[in-house]
């Protein structure tokens, strides 16, 4: 068997023999924090190399991460972003970082975070003549408006846009997301690459009436619950706006947090009566999602909405921005209600609304989990390993028209059956 040995950060790792597809992953979020990007791309990495292909990862990392990664990576020197230190600004691909990919000569290069890193290995792969494509996670120009830059946003896309027109593909994760990207003149090459749900883990069955009571949930109360992560752009302004108002009118419920953020803090201070339970994981975050009747979630900055469909998955009505991401999984009065972005009046509608009609919110919430059961990870991960191959084995079956697996919907925009990308 023939192998290649690699030296990452002082260690010869033995790799082979030789894959069908040889990857660089170039992302600003892996393995030093857990949010929705490096959870699902550790999840894609896992997935690759199960299927015929090597994965290097160039990513920041820190003395003690907290995600057990994925694949090979190789760390890139970065800064603390400010005002934001959980995240991490790469500084770029060094010269070390060059001879390692000359070394592994990747067959294609996947660009997750349009950063600094980002664009300098778009440029390197221009340069060695290796396609590039790129995944589009977070919605960053929506994110100026929270910290005082949102006269910058005109600006940043310009830039993205000269971003992803150098990528062969741009994979989104929703529908709602190809049409904004498509309104600000991106529509090269765009795929449809949705997020899954493990709905194993993510179950009704994890309902637990005891729990509710250890942290002081009575048992005719209804439980409305935030899980994410406790920053500005998740609308948490506008989940503790609808809060007041519930307790202002009288009406029974509880309310709780789970998750953990820079304004974590300021909510502990403005909601004395609402439960924190901090980070979850595992079986013990599925268990607060089953053991809650509503899940609030008013963020306006979803890409997809990960949290959402673990949140449905789970068997609950959702009530969320109607924005990119969740305008996709929600369907308005079938699987939960909608809201104008911003509009604590709207929002105050929809949770009174869910918390006084329990036959509804039952509906509802095993309509979502219904949906949810489309949304499988196996599925979802086989699409991009079919659309790397597009690019890299251009004569294999997809090469013509209308290729029964994605679905071609014109324009240049194409997506898997399961759900086709629309132009608008």
């Amino acid at each position: 068997m023939q192998y290649e040995t690699y030296t990452i950060h002082r260690e010869r790792i033995r790799v082979g023999p030789p894959a069908l597809r040889r990857v660089a992953l170039f992302t600003g979020a892996y393995n030093h924090i857990a949010d929705g990007v490096s959870l699902t791309l550790n999840r894609l990495v896992s997935y690759l190399e199960a299927h015929d292909t090597e994965v290097l990862i160039f990513a920041p990392t820190i003395t003690d991460p907290p995600v057990d990664h994925a694949g090979i990576l190789a760390p890139v020197p970065s800064v603390p972003v400010p005002q934001r230190s959980e995240y991490r600004l790469s500084l770029g691909l060094t010269s070390n970082a060059r001879s390692l990919l000359r070394t592994f000569r990747p067959h294609l290069f996947h660009i997750a975070t349009p950063d600094l890193l980002g664009y300098q290995a778009l440029r390197f792969a221009g340069r060695e003549g290796i396609p590039s494509v790129a995944s589009y996670h977070t919605h960053f120009s929506s994110y100026l408006k929270y910290y005082g830059f949102g006269r910058l946003e005109g600006q940043s896309w310009k830039y993205l846009q000269h971003f992803y027109d150098r990528c062969r593909h741009v994979y989104v994760p929703s529908q709602s997301m190809a049409e904004v990207l498509h309104s600000r003149g991106i529509s090269k090459g765009i795929r449809l690459w949705m997020r899954g749900v493990d709905t194993h883990r993510f179950n009704p069955a994890h309902y637990d009436t005891g729990w509710r009571r250890s942290i002081g949930v009575e048992d005719d109360e209804v439980l409305v619950s935030f899980i994410g992560r406790v920053v500005r752009e998740k609308g948490v302004h506008i989940f503790t706006d609808v809060l007041k108002n519930l307790q202002q009118q009288g009406i029974k419920h509880r309310s709780m947090i789970v998750g953990d953020g820079p304004v974590l803090n300021e909510l502990r201070d403005r909601l004395p009566h609402t439960i924190f339970t901090g980070r979850l994981e595992n079986e013990q975050l599925a268990r607060a999602y089953a053991s809650s009747e509503v899940f609030l979630f008013p963020s306006d900055t979803e890409t997809f909405g990960n949290v959402t469909l673990e949140a449905m998955a789970s068997g609950l009505p959702t009530v969320c921005a109607d924005a990119t991401g969740s305008r996709t999984l929600v369907e308005h009065g079938k699987t939960g209600l909608l809201a104008a972005p911003g509009d604590t009046r709207a929002f105050v509608q929809a949770v009174q609304h869910l918390i006084r009609h329990e036959p509804e919110r039952r509906r509802m919430g095993a309509a979502a989990r219904d949906c949810a059961r489309q949304y499988d990870w196996n599925t979802v991960m086989a699409h991009m390993v079919r659309y790397y191959d597009e690019i890299l084995y251009p004569e294999g079956p997809w090469s013509g028209d209308g290729y029964a697996g994605d679905g071609y919907a014109g324009n240049g925009i194409e997506a898997p059956t399961t759900q086709a990308i629309r132009v608008p």
